[in-house]
């Protein structure tokens, strides 16, 4: 048994294979398979080698476990008093100890897959690893919980970039829409949970706005980050750019409003709106960089 967050201690008596189990859905894996199916696909667009993206995927699959298993070790106790269900380590599938360990693992084998890429795309990686770290021990409660997902989301675009030969500078108009992106997954994510998060204690961003008002603040970073890919290349503006600006903006505005009926509508919407962008992002393929 461990002590979680100050909460009384969760007994383990699973055995493997429902610790492994525990282990692999006590990682997030819907985002941590997300990002990094993201992370492929920008290297793939700019034509990185295989080896190359590779190496990408796994420095960025590593550093999304670690945050991953991190968040919820430093949950589990949180969770256990307030009785969410499916949650592997308030559950008693798997020890917080396991889970920490875990994550000191995934983040330990970051830090060389991520040099690997190069100097500054590493660099640049393993500080938004961190930065995702440090929103789960501190900033998640704070009104600068909308920062760590802006550094990570503007990362990704930056660390292709960077591991490309030659380390080019990625174009400013990407790192501007992983930000934007970055934001808005913050609010999409946060906002079904919101009124469970308040009486949690917790008091981040989207907490502080509400429901309504996080609601309402979604959709503008989602067309942001849209507008600045369609308007931030240089050259005119295709039809079929603009024909996405217009689904994107359908998408960010219809999601929060059906979130009155589906919980998830709002996080959907930013998903699809995120897709959008991501082919905008493989069409213009070389741009990236």
């Amino acid at each position: 048994m461990d002590a979680m967050d100050g909460a009384a201690p969760v007994t383990t008596a699973a055995r493997w294979p429902g610790r492994a189990t525990g282990l692999a859905l006590a990682c997030h894996p819907g985002p941590v398979v997300a990002v990094t199916a993201l992370a492929c696909a920008l290297a793939a667009g700019v034509g990185l080698s295989p080896g190359r993206l590779a190496l990408v995927g796994a420095a960025v699959l590593a550093g999304q476990l670690s945050v991953g298993w991190c968040n919820d070790a430093y949950d589990a106790g949180r969770d256990a008093r307030a009785g969410r269900r499916g949650k592997p380590v308030a559950d008693g599938v798997v020890s917080v100890r396991a889970v920490w360990g875990a994550a000191a693992v995934a983040g330990v084998l970051c830090v060389p897959l991520s040099l690997a890429c190069g100097l500054l795309a590493g660099t640049v990686h393993l500080v938004a690893v961190a930065a995702a770290w440090l929103y789960n021990l501190r900033l998640k409660a704070t009104v600068l919980s909308w920062l760590p997902y802006a550094l990570g989301f503007a990362a990704l675009p930056s660390l292709v970039a960077l591991a490309a030969p030659g380390a080019p500078w990625p174009r400013w108009w990407t790192v501007a829409a992983g930000a934007l992106l970055g934001v808005a997954a913050h609010l999409g994510d946060t906002l079904p949970d919101i009124e469970a998060d308040r009486a949690a204690g917790i008091r981040g961003l989207p907490h502080r706005l509400g429901a309504t008002g996080t609601r309402l603040l979604l959709p503008v970073p989602l067309l942001g980050a849209t507008a600045v890919l369609v308007l931030g290349p240089p050259g005119p503006v295709g039809a079929g750019a603009l024909a996405v600006l217009g689904l994107a903006g359908a998408a960010a505005l219809v999601g929060p409003v059906l979130g009155r009926w589906w919980r998830k509508a709002a996080l959907a919407g930013a998903v699809a709106v995120a897709a959008a962008d991501l082919a905008l992002l493989l069409v213009s393929g070389a741009a990236l960089t």
